[in-house]
């Protein structure tokens, strides 16, 4: 993958929280600035593809002497074949300002050294034929449709924005499209005004700071349904008008249970409505704040299991990714993990633990058949920059195994609890791993630096070999385990179901502190087998057999 340069981030110079056992931050560079709000005018029409906009950025300049601030806008390039933005003028307070466009970067000269805490207006007009981001493409019914795709940094290609997973500001998007179109954006719609020459305006506000990559723009003959609310939010579907009888049953179920679960359970839902969107940029789910993108494939007239998942997992990083954001692409577990296992503790609620047994299991063979082939791999990544490396599976599953974990280690009251107090004190910011930790620290009392270390910071899985017998004459069980994966040895609970013909398993827990455990166990009758973590409650590789 060619990396587009680093940019600046309109963050303060120091930021909360610490760093873990790794100073885990990727390597985007920050300035002195933090932008408090976009406004987005953009024009779209039928006969070209390019767009044309005017993007109004307030910005508090957070350190005295500051003369430049600079936002990420993706450029013409040659590699580019003529797509890209050009800049045609920046003013503030309708006076011009001077500056350079290169790189992708727009680097602002300010109208004066900054004060701390002064507070300026930008007006940035552009034009052009987006490149990536926002996608202008026919659909599968060969209707055009205009469509936002920002994950993880492409807003900056149809949009001047600080590009980076954690700046949040409150947003507006006015768009004029033709009249035969709908427009969906975040938050709450504000304004429909029909405009001469068929066009027609409207106008999105998203009151609730988020960042760039949560933008979303669907701009499509859409059939919409109001579905009804929850506590006051609006919750609504958007589907191509094909497929209008199909993708409202579709959606319909189970966006009002996920989003009771998740409020009561953690917390409240922190914007203006909740919309369900077949779109034509995203395959699967894209998280989008309020207004949560699906493939077009996604509306198939019959909620298949592998669909109404996907609806859960996109539903429930309204809580974790966008509500509360990963300060960095480095803790992208924070919300990948966490969106994958709040969704099967969804299931476990709604459709029962067999079910989410189900899923953990074969999240488990997820994370160890990756592990076969990248040993080293560590969720919290160190200095990523790597857009193409931003999330893999482990982020996904093994993120959420060790939620899984957690919470077994803490009990449900205590796990539950340090959920909310982690999502009281970050909704609507940004968080760390480390404030994670921190959270469930409070919460529990208990120091999970350890666990944190060799679940998060450390590569590989544990991998656990050995055998059992049976002494008739001493009536006991042995059980030997030894880990055999590389580097040093977890540190394990480690369940064991003796199981004995006509009564119900015996469970006995190992705590492995070192590299091997033999353990002997009483035993009144010959056991007819043993079962290594009953319960599904670790992840690790078990290869135990009877000598």
């Amino acid at each position: 993958m060619v990396r587009r340069p680093l940019f600046l981030l309109a963050l303060p110079l120091t930021v909360g929280g610490t760093a873990g056992p790794i100073a885990a931050r990727d390597t985007y560079p920050r300035q002195p600035i933090d932008v408090e709000h976009y406004r987005f005018a953009v024009t779209l029409g039928d006969d070209t593809d390019r767009i044309a906009g005017v993007a109004t950025i307030r910005l508090r300049l957070l350190a005295a002497g500051v003369i430049t601030a600079a936002l990420d806008l993706a450029g013409t390039t040659p590699a580019r074949q003529g797509r890209g933005m050009t800049v045609d003028a920046v003013t503030s307070g309708g006076r011009a300002l001077a500056f350079t466009h290169d790189a992708d970067r727009l680097t602002i000269t300010l109208p004066a050294p900054s004060r701390a805490g002064d507070v300026i207006e930008l007006a940035v007009r552009y034009a052009g034929m987006p490149a990536d981001g926002l996608q202008i493409k026919p659909n599968r019914h060969g209707d055009r449709t205009f469509f936002t795709d920002d994950w993880p940094d492409k807003a900056h290609h149809w949009l001047p924005t600080i590009d980076h997973i954690a700046d949040k500001a409150t947003m507006e998007m006015d768009v004029v499209a033709p009249a035969r179109y709908q427009v969906v954006s975040n938050g709450r719609r504000i304004e429909t005004t029909d405009l001469p020459g068929g066009l027609r305006r409207t106008v999105w506000r998203e009151s609730v700071p988020i960042a760039p990559w949560l933008y979303a723009l669907g701009v499509a003959p859409f059939a919409v349904q109001h579905v009804g609310e929850y506590r006051g939010v609006p919750i609504e579907t958007w589907v191509f008008a094909q497929d209008r009888d199909a993708g409202f049953h579709d959606f319909a179920v189970p966006s009002r249970d996920v989003l009771a679960f998740f409020s009561e359970w953690v917390g409240p839902y922190a914007y203006e409505k909740l919309a369900n969107v077949q779109s034509n940029s995203v395959s699967g789910g894209m998280e989008a704040a309020s207004s949560i993108f699906y493939s077009s494939t996604s509306v198939v007239g019959d909620r298949n299991v592998r669909w109404r998942n996907v609806v859960i997992h996109e539903i429930a990083h309204q809580w974790f990714g966008n509500a509360v954001t990963e300060r960095d692409w480095n803790d992208v577990w924070l919300s990948e993990g966490f969106a994958t296992y709040f969704t099967l503790l969804f299931i476990e609620h709604a459709y029962g633990r067999d079910e989410f047994v189900d899923g953990l299991r074969r999240s488990r063979e997820t994370v160890l058949d990756f592990y076969a082939k990248t040993p080293d791999y560590r969720v919290v990544h160190e200095n990523l920059d790597d857009m193409s490396r931003v999330t893999t599976r482990m982020t996904y599953e093994k993120g959420g195994w060790i939620l899984h974990m957690l919470r077994q280690r803490l009990g449900d009251e205590r796990f539950w609890a340090g959920i909310r107090t982690y999502y009281e004190r970050f909704r609507n910011a940004t968080a760390s791993t480390s404030d994670f930790r921190e959270a469930m620290e409070t919460v529990s009392g208990d120091d999970l630096t350890p666990f944190f270390q060799q679940w998060l910071y450390r590569g590989g899985v544990p991998r656990l070999a050995g055998t059992w017998s049976w002494d008739g004459s001493a009536r006991t069980v042995t059980i030997d385990l030894r880990q055999t994966q590389p580097g040093p040895p977890f540190r394990l609970p480690v369940e064991v179901a003796i199981e004995t013909a006509g009564v119900s398993p015996r469970v006995e827990r190992i705590e492995l502190t070192g590299a091997s455990a033999h353990v002997v166990f009483p035993v009144e009758r010959e056991p007819s087998g043993l079962v290594i973590d009953p319960a599904v409650r670790l992840l690790a590789a078990v290869d135990v057999t009877r000598r």
